[in-house]
Protein backbone atom coordinates (compact mmCIF):
# COMPACT_ATOMS: atom_id res chain seq x y z
CA UNK A 1 0.00 0.00 0.00
CA UNK A 2 1.46 3.23 -0.47
CA UNK A 3 -0.35 6.36 0.12
CA UNK A 4 -0.35 9.50 -1.91
CA UNK A 5 0.60 7.63 -5.03
CA UNK A 6 -1.30 10.59 -6.79
CA UNK A 7 -0.53 14.27 -6.27
CA UNK A 8 -4.37 16.33 -5.35
CA UNK A 9 -3.87 17.48 -9.36
CA UNK A 10 -3.28 13.71 -10.32
CA UNK A 11 -6.19 12.61 -8.42
CA UNK A 12 -8.60 15.64 -9.54
CA UNK A 13 -7.84 14.92 -12.83
CA UNK A 14 -8.42 11.18 -12.56
CA UNK A 15 -11.89 11.58 -11.12
CA UNK A 16 -13.12 14.16 -13.26
CA UNK A 17 -11.28 12.04 -16.00
CA UNK A 18 -13.88 8.83 -14.55
CA UNK A 19 -16.84 11.20 -13.86
CA UNK A 20 -16.80 12.73 -17.61
CA UNK A 21 -16.71 8.87 -18.44
CA UNK A 22 -19.50 7.50 -16.45
CA UNK A 23 -21.81 11.30 -17.42
CA UNK A 24 -21.84 10.13 -21.43
CA UNK A 25 -22.72 6.27 -20.29
CA UNK A 26 -19.38 4.47 -20.44
CA UNK A 27 -19.92 2.68 -17.57
CA UNK A 28 -21.96 -0.51 -17.69
CA UNK A 29 -22.73 -3.08 -15.10
CA UNK A 30 -20.07 -5.57 -13.62
CA UNK A 31 -20.74 -8.90 -14.37
CA UNK A 32 -19.12 -11.98 -12.77
CA UNK A 33 -18.80 -16.05 -14.56
CA UNK A 34 -16.72 -17.03 -17.41
CA UNK A 35 -16.37 -15.29 -20.33
CA UNK A 36 -18.73 -17.29 -22.44
CA UNK A 37 -21.30 -17.15 -19.35
CA UNK A 38 -21.09 -13.81 -17.98
CA UNK A 39 -24.23 -12.80 -15.68
CA UNK A 40 -24.86 -9.97 -13.49
CA UNK A 41 -25.43 -10.79 -9.83
CA UNK A 42 -25.52 -7.71 -7.68
CA UNK A 43 -25.33 -9.05 -4.41
CA UNK A 44 -22.06 -10.43 -5.23
CA UNK A 45 -20.97 -7.96 -7.19
CA UNK A 46 -22.71 -4.48 -7.81
CA UNK A 47 -20.22 -2.00 -9.21
CA UNK A 48 -20.22 -0.51 -12.31
CA UNK A 49 -17.37 -0.15 -14.91
CA UNK A 50 -15.31 1.72 -17.57
CA UNK A 51 -12.54 -0.37 -19.18
CA UNK A 52 -9.69 2.37 -20.06
CA UNK A 53 -9.23 2.36 -23.61
CA UNK A 54 -8.95 5.20 -25.99
CA UNK A 55 -9.58 8.37 -26.54
CA UNK A 56 -7.68 8.99 -23.22
CA UNK A 57 -7.52 11.98 -21.12
CA UNK A 58 -4.44 14.08 -20.00
CA UNK A 59 -4.60 12.71 -16.71
CA UNK A 60 -5.37 9.02 -17.85
CA UNK A 61 -2.18 9.23 -20.03
CA UNK A 62 -0.01 10.08 -16.98
CA UNK A 63 -1.33 7.64 -15.10
CA UNK A 64 -0.37 4.75 -17.56
CA UNK A 65 3.00 5.89 -17.92
CA UNK A 66 3.19 5.67 -13.47
CA UNK A 67 1.75 2.27 -14.54
CA UNK A 68 4.17 1.48 -16.91
CA UNK A 69 7.14 2.44 -14.48
CA UNK A 70 5.87 0.43 -12.01
CA UNK A 71 5.36 -2.52 -13.95
CA UNK A 72 8.98 -2.05 -14.85
CA UNK A 73 10.23 -1.39 -11.50
CA UNK A 74 8.21 -4.94 -10.31
CA UNK A 75 9.69 -7.10 -12.89
CA UNK A 76 13.69 -5.87 -11.74
CA UNK A 77 13.39 -5.93 -8.38
CA UNK A 78 10.84 -9.39 -7.79
CA UNK A 79 11.44 -11.13 -11.86
CA UNK A 80 7.47 -11.04 -12.06
CA UNK A 81 7.65 -11.35 -15.59
CA UNK A 82 4.68 -8.69 -16.11
CA UNK A 83 3.77 -7.70 -19.39
CA UNK A 84 0.60 -6.67 -19.89
CA UNK A 85 -1.83 -4.09 -18.22
CA UNK A 86 -5.92 -4.52 -17.68
CA UNK A 87 -7.55 -1.63 -16.06
CA UNK A 88 -11.47 -0.26 -15.90
CA UNK A 89 -12.60 2.17 -13.64
CA UNK A 90 -15.16 1.30 -10.92
CA UNK A 91 -17.71 3.07 -9.48
CA UNK A 92 -19.78 1.62 -6.48
CA UNK A 93 -23.03 3.09 -5.63
CA UNK A 94 -23.98 3.80 -1.85
CA UNK A 95 -24.47 0.35 -0.36
CA UNK A 96 -23.24 -1.90 -3.87
CA UNK A 97 -20.57 -4.81 -2.55
CA UNK A 98 -17.74 -6.90 -4.29
CA UNK A 99 -18.23 -10.17 -2.08
CA UNK A 100 -15.19 -12.19 -1.13
CA UNK A 101 -12.82 -13.41 -4.24
CA UNK A 102 -9.75 -14.53 -5.90
CA UNK A 103 -8.50 -12.10 -9.28
CA UNK A 104 -7.30 -14.72 -10.59
CA UNK A 105 -10.18 -17.23 -12.82
CA UNK A 106 -10.03 -20.54 -12.41
CA UNK A 107 -7.77 -22.30 -15.26
CA UNK A 108 -6.22 -18.74 -16.36
CA UNK A 109 -2.56 -17.72 -14.32
CA UNK A 110 -1.98 -14.48 -16.34
CA UNK A 111 -3.57 -12.10 -13.39
CA UNK A 112 -0.45 -11.69 -10.84
CA UNK A 113 -0.47 -8.46 -9.40
CA UNK A 114 -4.13 -6.70 -8.63
CA UNK A 115 -4.15 -2.98 -8.13
CA UNK A 116 -6.44 -0.89 -6.84
CA UNK A 117 -5.97 3.18 -6.86
CA UNK A 118 -8.53 5.38 -5.03
CA UNK A 119 -10.47 8.40 -6.45
CA UNK A 120 -12.22 9.37 -3.24
CA UNK A 121 -10.80 12.77 -2.37
CA UNK A 122 -11.29 13.68 1.34
CA UNK A 123 -13.05 10.11 2.51
CA UNK A 124 -14.00 9.50 5.99
CA UNK A 125 -13.10 6.17 7.34
CA UNK A 126 -16.81 6.35 8.80
CA UNK A 127 -18.30 6.27 5.23
CA UNK A 128 -17.01 2.55 4.77
CA UNK A 129 -16.26 1.18 1.07
CA UNK A 130 -13.29 -0.54 2.76
CA UNK A 131 -10.97 -3.34 0.58
CA UNK A 132 -10.78 -6.56 2.77
CA UNK A 133 -8.22 -8.63 2.58
CA UNK A 134 -7.74 -11.65 4.05
CA UNK A 135 -4.58 -13.80 4.34
CA UNK A 136 -3.79 -17.57 4.54
CA UNK A 137 -5.49 -18.00 8.36
CA UNK A 138 -8.52 -15.97 7.42
CA UNK A 139 -7.89 -12.81 9.56
CA UNK A 140 -7.95 -9.49 6.99
CA UNK A 141 -6.94 -5.90 7.43
CA UNK A 142 -9.60 -3.25 6.58
CA UNK A 143 -8.04 -0.43 4.24
CA UNK A 144 -9.55 2.75 3.14
CA UNK A 145 -10.52 3.86 -0.01
CA UNK A 146 -8.90 7.16 0.36
CA UNK A 147 -7.75 9.33 -2.69
CA UNK A 148 -4.47 8.24 -4.03
CA UNK A 149 -4.10 5.63 -2.18
CA UNK A 150 -2.64 2.64 -4.22
CA UNK A 151 -3.17 -0.91 -2.71
CA UNK A 152 -1.21 -4.24 -4.55
CA UNK A 153 -1.98 -7.63 -4.12
CA UNK A 154 -1.21 -10.87 -5.50
CA UNK A 155 -3.82 -12.15 -7.74
CA UNK A 156 -3.88 -15.91 -6.99
CA UNK A 157 -3.82 -16.15 -3.56
CA UNK A 158 -5.23 -12.93 -1.83
CA UNK A 159 -8.83 -13.36 -1.18
CA UNK A 160 -10.30 -10.12 -0.88
CA UNK A 161 -13.89 -7.87 -0.61
CA UNK A 162 -15.11 -4.24 -0.84
CA UNK A 163 -17.39 -3.64 1.90
CA UNK A 164 -20.58 -1.31 1.28
CA UNK A 165 -20.11 2.03 1.81
CA UNK A 166 -22.83 4.73 2.88
CA UNK A 167 -21.46 7.58 -1.15
CA UNK A 168 -20.56 6.87 -4.09
CA UNK A 169 -17.37 5.03 -4.26
CA UNK A 170 -14.37 5.68 -7.43
CA UNK A 171 -11.53 3.61 -8.43
CA UNK A 172 -9.44 2.37 -11.26
CA UNK A 173 -8.82 -1.51 -10.76
CA UNK A 174 -6.66 -4.17 -12.67
CA UNK A 175 -4.73 -6.14 -12.89
CA UNK A 176 -0.48 -6.87 -13.90
CA UNK A 177 -0.43 -10.00 -16.32
CA UNK A 178 2.08 -12.32 -17.84
CA UNK A 179 1.92 -13.05 -21.18
CA UNK A 180 -1.02 -15.11 -22.73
Amino acid sequence: MQDGFLAAAELTGLAASAEARYARGEFAPARIGAPTETQRRKEIRGDSICWLAAPLSAAETALLARIEALRLALNREATLGLFDLELHYARYAPGAVYARHLDQPHDREHRRVSLVLYLNADWPDAAGGALRLYDADARYRDIAPRGGRLVLFSSANREHEVLAADRVRWSLTGWLRTRD
